[in-house]
């Protein structure tokens, strides 16, 4: 039976723009904007902003974008996430909330390894084994959610080897199995066109058109051959060709400018909006433009213009969910570890680096801990990714998920790229190591910025030598947390090396870390610990 979802006019969203906090006077000054999206993670339904508020008022829908919930990752969906997105859906009286089809995640109790945390939207595998978990994952949000849920392509520098389906099939699997909507992002199709020579007009010609909740368009730069849909510059003629291509097949229900970095004044989002009205009422499509390049192995793409489908997809409305085809166990989701990192991405392929959607809060930069938010962690004990119950059953064992063998196979392969992108190990067997190195390089730098962004009073206490200093850091250490986690862990590593040579600036940033983390430095035990476990994670 057909899960296809049934869409019509009944939430046409039009125009709109990404809300953000640096440009929200702008965004309420816009002629013509019919509604916005905002980072999820980084809007507390108990305190809305008052921009987010007015918006409301005057009619404005705000729709609610999770950026963490990692859909595509081997484990099923946390709880506390869907819990999460369910109360901003409410408190915004949104009709929909969207997501992405990526990994955030690896490791933990499925392959009894450390939990690695990645700080970027990673591609999931489009293989049978990856479809399945997704579906099933995205199943289990949608029982959870109050409204539908859309879920996003992603922007990608890195090809899994041996993939079974091209991208447009895979969605169009998805949509049949599980009646999700689609967000579509066209700057996103035009990227993977770039760096893995992937052609838009094919994977349009394979969607399900009829299943796109909105569309994103956002700009980017071209260096040295790779695509950076960093969302910090004007939308690219290429890009709204794409745009162009999907119009020319279906009237998208929305379509909404994204920037998150580098804002530009008033009249040029103005002249971008425009711009994008213009493409969308063209009648014919614009060519699409750039160079196919692809480095790595996968499925055969097509370098020039697609031949349509001869058929699309019907979409009949959903009726139930009963014949779906589950991947095994119960759909009790499992326990992420630590704050997942409110971002995108700002590796080659995507970006989104706002500051803002830097540390999974709204709080603003990191603050001192209070009674009221205690820090996640606090130096001087033990930490979960490490701990087991002494006699106790082992995690991996009482998992329903790592009874599955998809789970399984799908663990073991998303921790493998991950360890290689964020510890340093083997790049795994078909990749491309040397676009692996530029991705692994591009995360470090990623998290080098974003924690600047949410503790600005790193790069202040130690001057120029900030990046360099973070860089050698994450060489080895991955992210066991969101940024904010991250900023501690650095800072308390700089301190355990008697770093940085100057006692003002050591004294500084001790008091710094003390206000946020602890009263106490760790203990030696605990360094030991840390240590062994950086080791382990290295192998």
């Amino acid at each position: 039976m057909s899960h296809a979802p049934q869409l019509g006019n009944a939430h046409r969203l039009g125009i709109g723009i990404g809300w953000r906090p640096e440009i929200a006077e702008a965004v309420e000054a816009l002629p013509g904007i019919d509604w916005v999206e905002a980072v999820a993670e980084n809007v507390c339904p108990d305190h809305l902003p008052d921009s987010l508020v007015r918006l409301r008022a005057r009619g404005v829908t705000v729709v609610p974008h999770g950026v963490s919930l990692g859909l595509g990752g081997a484990g099923r969906p946390d709880t506390k996430r869907l819990t999460d997105l369910a109360e901003r859906a409410e408190a915004l009286g949104s009709p929909l909330i969207t997501e992405h089809i990526a990994f955030v995640r690896a490791g933990g109790p499925l392959t009894a390894s450390p939990a690695l945390e990645a700080g970027h939207l990673l591609p999931v595998p489009r293989t049978k084994d990856a479809l399945r978990v997704l579906c099933e994952n995205v199943r289990i949000a949608q029982d959870c959610l109050p409204v539908p849920l859309a879920v996003e392509n992603i922007a990608a520098l890195i090809n899994w080897p041996d993939e079974e389906m091209t991208e447009g099939q895979f969605l169009a699997e998805l949509v049949e199995r599980t009646g999700v909507r689609l967000l579509i992002d066209v700057a996103n199709l035009h990227t993977n066109h770039v760096n893995r020579g992937e052609d838009p007009a094919t994977a349009l010609d394979q969607l399900p058109v009829e299943a796109i909740a909105y569309v994103h368009v956002a700009g980017g730069i071209e260096r040295d051959g790779v695509w950076h849909d960093t969302h910090a510059h004007p939308v690219s003629e290429p890009v709204l060709a794409v745009l162009a291509e999907l119009r020319s097949r279906v009237s998208p229900p929305g379509v909404l400018l994204e920037r998150d970095d580098n804002f530009p004044p008033p009249a040029d989002l103005s002249a971008e909006l425009t711009t994008i009205r213009e493409t969308l009422r063209e009648p014919a499509p614009r060519p699409v433009r750039g160079k196919a390049t692809a480095t790595e192995s996968g499925p055969s793409r097509q370098d020039g213009p697609a031949t349509p489908a001869t058929t699309t997809p019907t979409v009949p409305g959903r009726t139930d969910r009963t014949d779906r085809t589950e991947t095994g166990g119960t759909d009790t989701p499992t326990t992420a570890t630590g704050p997942a990192a409110a971002t995108e991405s700002a590796a080659p392929g995507g970006a989104d680096t706002h500051p803002a959607k830097a540390g999974g809060t709204a709080s603003g930069p990191l603050a001192p801990a209070t009674a009221a938010h205690p820090p996640a962690g606090q130096p001087g004990t033990a930490t979960s990714a490490e701990q087991t119950t002494p006699g106790g059953p082992d995690p991996a064992s009482t998992d329903p998920a790592s009874t599955d063998p998809a789970r399984q196979r799908l663990a073991l392969a998303q921790a493998s790229l991950l360890s290689a992108l964020v510890a340093g190990t083997p790049a795994p067997e078909g990749f491309d190591s040397r676009r692996l190195g530029v991705q692994s390089r591009a995360l470090a730098a990623k998290r080098a910025e974003v924690v600047a962004k949410v503790a600005p009073e790193l790069p202040r206490i130690l001057g120029g030598g900030y990046r360099a200093a973070f860089l050698a850091y994450a060489k080895s250490r991955p992210m066991r947390g969101g940024y904010r986690r991250d900023a501690l862990d650095f800072a308390e590593h700089l301190l355990i090396g008697d770093l940085p040579e100057d006692p003002a600036a050591r004294r500084e940033l001790t008091q710094w870390w003390r206000d946020r983390s602890g009263a106490r430095p760790p203990s030696r035990a605990v360094r030991i610990a840390r240590v062994a476990r950086a080791v382990l994670v290295g192998r």
